[in-house]
């Protein structure tokens, strides 16, 4: 009798233990635009993920939210702000004019890559040109695309006049007046809703870099690649202020531990990839490709594009911004970024 309740005790301690390591795992909600297939979501979030369920013993867990479902893509970053989500990823351009400082990385000639990219962006902020920007949450890190070409259902596009006419997808304000520069005909819309666009004929083609063309099947609609690197799409990683102090304190060490330049150039890394994925599937699928370098020294790429970059910076002059200070730190971080690489 004495053996089964010593036996009884244990295995009601034993459940009491288990009960409590339960209950003390935290579930943050991490909402994103990118598919749940995409290597985006797999190999950056997903291995974020793992890796803080990792080094908090299983105390920390996240629950992903992808393709909007938890919020639209244009929403995202207030969605993290107000705490409908724990954490979100999202792309400043799809909030016009809610990041100016931060939209300056997209300019042509500021990265070559996403990983420099993404060292670029996380510095500025890591320096303070843009805390004011991300007051009201509480960023993790931020990573890049790496540079955006120009992609058509039937147009060879060769130079900037043969963009004439068509609706071309810009993912950002900045990059859809590169566009207009150019001639084309603007329209703004998110990532997801590019395929059935295409499909429906309501644009002949789209700016992105290779990874979305892989990620969002882009590959499967269009013929044409100009590779004119005129605009790099930027994004950021962040959590929600009062869900993050709600953590223990060995929780957030964790979420600390996983915060800035080192998941910047992970995300980064994995762009970069995706990128080189991204060109073999179509060049494997016998598309035709026109590679531009160097286009803002590029006779017929050149104008266009700088008075995209002088307008732009004008504009963050008028409305009281160090727009020209925060350029001038873009581009020594993109030479430090890039000798970092070496």
């Amino acid at each position: 009798m004495k053996t089964k309740l010593i036996a009884c005790l244990l295995a009601a301690s034993i459940a009491g233990l288990t009960a409590t390591s339960a209950q003390s795992a935290t579930t943050l909600r991490m909402a994103h635009f990118w598919p749940g297939a995409s290597g985006i979501n797999n190999d950056i979030f997903k291995e974020w993920a793992a890796t803080l369920e990792e080094e908090s013993g299983g105390e920390l867990k996240v629950e992903m939210f992808p393709s909007g479902t938890l919020a639209k893509p244009d929403s995202l970053y207030e969605a993290a702000s107000k705490g409908i989500a724990d954490i979100s990823a999202t792309a400043q351009g799809y909030t016009a004019g809610r990041f100016p400082l931060s939209q300056i990385v997209e300019l042509p000639g500021v990265a070559t890559n996403a990983t420099q990219g993404a060292c670029v962006l996380q510095t500025l902020y890591e320096d303070g040109h843009l805390d004011d920007e991300y007051a009201d949450t509480r960023p993790l890190f931020f990573f890049t695309t790496g540079p955006g070409g120009i992609h058509t259902i039937d147009t060879d596009v060769k130079v900037p006049a043969d963009l004439e006419g068509l609706r071309i997808r810009r993912p950002t304000a900045v990059a859809g007046e590169m566009l207009e520069n150019m001639g084309a005909t603007p329209v703004g819309m998110p990532a997801p809703d590019i395929y059935t666009s295409m499909q429906r004929g309501v644009i002949d083609g789209l700016s992105f870099p290779w990874e979305g063309l892989k990620g969002f099947r882009i590959n499967e609609l269009v013929e044409y690649h100009t590779e004119v690197p005129f605009y790099t799409l930027i994004f950021v990683a962040t959590m929600n202020q009062r869900a993050y102090d709600r953590l223990s304190p060995e929780q957030q060490a964790v979420i600390d531990a996983n915060s800035g330049m080192k998941w910047a150039e992970n995300a980064g890394a994995v762009f970069d990839r995706l990128d080189v994925e991204g060109k073999q599937e179509a060049k494997e699928a016998g598309h035709t490709i026109r590679e531009i370098e160097n286009p803002l020294e590029n006779a017929d790429w050149q104008k266009p594009l700088q008075d995209g970059i002088e307008s732009y910076l004008a504009e963050l002059e008028e409305r009281g911004l160090p727009g020209r200070e925060v350029y001038e730190a873009a581009l020594a971080a993109s030479d430090s970024c890039a000798t970092d690489q070496e």
